[in-house]
């Protein structure tokens, strides 16, 4: 029998309140024996390929050192996020030692093949381009990546054409370009005009609606995957929120909390394809799953969404 997406987060979620965390604490409850209902897909619209509508973003909370008492929940973060069905894991060269983190605890899990790696190129020239993803693919010890985007525009012309040449190679098999600030929003709309892309990534959540304007119905128009980042607006909407209870009406999209709230926004767009918050708590984890089970807001609940948030303010 599977478990309901409501018995995962909470189960989860009582997990993740231990000071130490075992994920294989969870099989004999069924989490993690994959006896669970899948998370829902989405099609990369270039290939038709699916991948779960929520990955896990990397940035500052994977910048961490050696030791276990800092890796330890990051690698149960994984594991749990794994084990629930989730696949699309996004990092950068710039995150610090986020790539570094990231390839040492995939390589120790033994789930890469499970995985879809998406990273970033942000140099200025050809060859440190080509250097900088070099060490990408050293550090994330990897022969392939499934994404691999310029990040933030950085010398977009140059960078593009060596991810070209690289995913006809085989060693790439996605390319695009990332924006996390609505002051590129005009630079980003004309690449994504002038270029082919599989995927764009762009900020976008309750607290920064800028994106639903141009960016993602032109991703749509031009068929272009979307990943979102910063879907909790750098933690403001959580603040926005406080300790209030969630409204009896979230439960019509079975939402369970206030991140599954958040997110469940995000992906009510049809134009995205997958989210990515930052993850770095197994409980996090499992409730960021459940985001990805169950209903989504339709267009006037969304709207709904947007005035209760509003009226926060």
């Amino acid at each position: 029998m599977k478990l309901t997406r409501r018995e995962i987060v909470k189960l989860g979620a009582a997990a993740g309140a231990a000071a130490a965390i075992d994920p294989r604490a969870l099989v004999g409850r069924g989490v993690l024996s994959g006896r669970i209902e899948g998370p829902r897909t989405r099609p990369i619209p270039s290939t038709g390929e699916r991948i779960p509508v929520v990955g896990i973003g990397t940035a500052r909370r994977y910048d961490v050192g050696t030791s276990e008492a800092e890796r330890q929940p990051l690698q149960n973060t994984l594991e749990v996020f794994r084990e629930l069905g989730g696949t699309v894991v996004d990092t950068a060269p710039s995150y610090g030692n986020a790539e570094t983190v990231v390839g040492d605890l995939v390589h120790e899990l033994g789930i890469r093949d499970e995985l879809f790696f998406s990273t970033k190129v942000r140099t200025e020239g050809r060859d440190e381009g080509l250097a900088e993803i070099d060490r990408s693919f050293a550090r994330l010890q990897t022969d392939t990546f499934d994404l691999l985007q310029v990040h933030n525009l950085v010398d977009t012309g140059t960078q593009l054409a060596t991810l070209r040449e690289m995913k006809e190679t085989g060693r790439i098999r996605y390319i695009g370009i990332t924006t996390s600030s609505g002051r590129q929003y005009e630079e980003f709309a004309a690449v994504m005009r002038r270029e082919t892309l599989d995927f764009i990534q762009v900020n976008y959540s309750l607290a920064s609606r800028g994106a639903a304007d141009e960016i993602l119905p032109l991703a749509a128009d031009r068929g272009m995957a979307v990943l979102a980042n910063l879907p909790y607006g750098r933690g403001r909407l959580f603040g926005a929120v406080g300790d209030r209870p969630l409204p009896d009406w979230a439960a019509e999209f079975d939402c369970e909390s206030w991140g599954q709230f958040f997110l469940k926004y995000i992906l009510g767009h049809p134009a995205v394809t997958c989210v990515i918050p930052g993850t770095a708590k197994p409980s996090y984890a499992a409730d960021n799953m459940g985001a990805a089970m169950g209903g989504l807001p339709d267009a006037a609940m969304r709207k709904r969404m947007e005035e209760f948030y509003d009226s926060l303010s």
